[in-house]
């Protein structure tokens, strides 16, 4: 294998020794995704469902309502139709409902007579629903890839498909709610499914699983296959929100893709997410597009608004020097949006956030952590608090009673205190590799492109450069970009920074100064030009 020194080195920092290891980082195929059938209930799972199948029975898909679960859901769908199931499928409302089985899947059970339940990205934590199903008798699978909240039971479900729990058998254990659901149409059908990437990259990268392992094939192969879909909904949805055609990456599906299938179940219901992704008819997928992107307005629209009022609480309730963790709370607040702005601000503040939404009695509240707290972990260790809860290392969702909060603030708070050093709350930047403008050619950068897609724990490399000085007049474009030119006295670079105008006179007075940033390839008008986009900059002389 022939790479370069640069990109030598980012593989060693991301945990690659071997040349082996190195060929599959870089060149992932579709052929080195595990055997499904490793899976210890995978067997149980496809002969219950065959047996259905056989049979004609009915049989109901009880999906998560993020962009995970409405992928999970289309994709089993598919699969279980062709088996000659006749299926149903049921979402909870997230605003209503909440998260997992509930009494109104037992309702539909009843009406519909169906005799098989399979859950997608949900199910893990549902021992008494799972029990209600087994006493209806119905076959229950459940295909989950949260954290289950006890190791040592779990529901009492037929089969249980989920990466996460003790024996599993299964290798690799961050597959995605879709990921998981794929090996099992794998399983079911005994075919790679390369049709059904599309969606099954598009709920893996919007869920922020690691794009390590077979996330990685999953996503390299699914991005190309989102370009040139031939699903009329997701058509739909690249024009209207403005990237069709363009080269598809991980930030298209995080920032853009993502959030508007995810908007229609946290403003109005998943089922318009659900029916965009079905369509097979291009009229009606823009009835839905239409309607997803009116819900991402709006979700915008509260998001801004939240967002603000819980920096306005966190500035009068939180003393960070005592407080170890975010735990804020009001009246009103739309549960749908609670985790976005969780996420804003635990990465502005650099601590585990949780917002919760007061209510008379049952709060929900969401939450969002740092890289080194388990925040999963710490609910477990409050359960007695909480009367439900669930998710991942990063990212959880929670009721509480309105009474219980303050004793939970107070507990979590020093479980924080417990596990993270001074030195964890501090924000830092991994830098990847010190080089010089001469090191960045265009074989580099050609093989740089072979580590994308960028995501959790894979993240877009960050380079550092010694003793760049400014040529000609910086520009500030905008009201907060940063534009200038960059030497080393050999070679001249373009550089850009969002959000850094403030630079602007450190800049011209410094004598120097270095930079971390990320390598930006611009195409205009059918050229490539190579940007610097500035993540952090040191003056080598403080300006006086």
């Amino acid at each position: 294998m022939s790479i370069s020194r640069i990109v030598a080195q980012l593989l060693v920092n991301r945990g690659i020794r071997t040349a082996g290891e190195g060929e599959k980082f870089l060149h992932p195929k579709l052929a080195d995704l595990h055997d499904p059938f490793l899976f210890s209930d995978m067997d149980t799972a496809v002969r219950l469902i065959k047996k259905s199948a056989k049979k004609k029975a009915k049989a109901i898909v009880f999906s998560d309502y993020d962009a995970d679960g409405i992928t999970s859901l289309v994709v089993l769908k598919d699969t279980l139709a062709k088996l000659g199931l006749e299926v149903f499928h049921y979402i909870p409302h997230r605003v209503k409902e909440g998260y997992g089985l509930n009494k109104k899947v037992l309702d539909l059970v009843k009406e519909k007579k169906a005799e098989l339940l399979i859950t997608a990205d949900c199910g893990i934590n549902s021992h008494e629903q799972v029990k209600e199903l087994n006493r209806l008798g119905v076959d229950v699978v459940i295909t989950d890839h949260h954290e289950p909240q006890s190791k040592d039971s779990l529901p009492k479900a037929k089969a249980i498909i989920n990466p996460k729990i003790n024996g599993s058998g299964y290798p690799y254990r961050d597959l995605a709610g879709v990921g998981v659901v794929y090996k099992l149409c794998q399983a079911l059908t005994g075919d790679l499914l390369k049709e059904e990437l599309d969606l099954v990259s598009l709920g893996t990268i919007a869920d922020s699983v690691p794009l390590t392992g077979e996330n990685r094939i999953i996503a390299r192969e699914g991005l190309i296959k989102i370009r040139g879909t031939k699903r009329p909904g997701l058509q739909v949805l690249l024009e209207s929100s403005g990237i069709k055609g363009k080269k598809m990456t991980t930030e298209y599906v995080s920032f853009i893709l993502g959030p508007r299938i995810n908007a229609s179940g946290r403003i109005d219901s998943a089922d318009i997410a659900l029916k965009l992704l079905s369509s097979r008819d291009m009229e009606e997928a823009k009835g839905y597009a239409q309607t997803i992107e009116r819900c991402n307005r709006q979700r915008q629209k509260i998001e801004s608004v939240i967002l603000q009022e819980a920096r306005d609480l966190i500035d009068k309730e939180i003393n960070f020097k005592e407080h170890k963790v975010v735990v804020v709370a009001k009246e009103g607040w739309h549960t749908g949006v609670l985790g976005i702005v969780a996420a804003k601000l635990s990465e502005k503040f650099f601590r585990p956030t949780i917002l919760i939404s007061l209510t008379d009695n049952l709060c929900r509240g969401s939450g969002r952590s740092i890289k080194n707290f388990h925040l999963f972990q710490a609910l477990l260790d409050c359960e007695d608090l909480l009367d439900s809860f669930g998710g991942h290392r990063h990212a959880t969702g929670l009721v509480i009673s309105k009474d219980k909060i303050e004793i939970f603030k107070n507990r979590i708070n020093h479980l924080v205190k417990e596990r993270l050093s001074f030195q964890d709350l501090i924000p830092s930047i991994d830098i990847d590799a010190q080089v010089n403008l001469s090191q960045i050619d265009s074989a580099t950068i050609a093989q740089l492109q072979l580590l994308e897609p960028f995501g959790s724990d894979n993240p877009e490399p960050l380079f550092y450069t010694k003793g760049l000085k400014l040529k000609g007049q910086p520009q500030i474009l905008g009201r907060q970009t940063l534009k200038l030119w960059a030497t080393d006295g050999a070679l001249t670079y373009p550089v850009i920074g969002f959000g850094m105008a403030g630079f602007l006179e450190d800049i011209i007075q410094s004598d120097s100064f270095d930079l971390v940033y990320k390598l930006r390839i611009d195409s205009w008008r059918g050229e490539d030009s190579l940007i610097l986009e500035i993540k952090d900059i040191f003056f080598s002389k403080s300006p006086v």
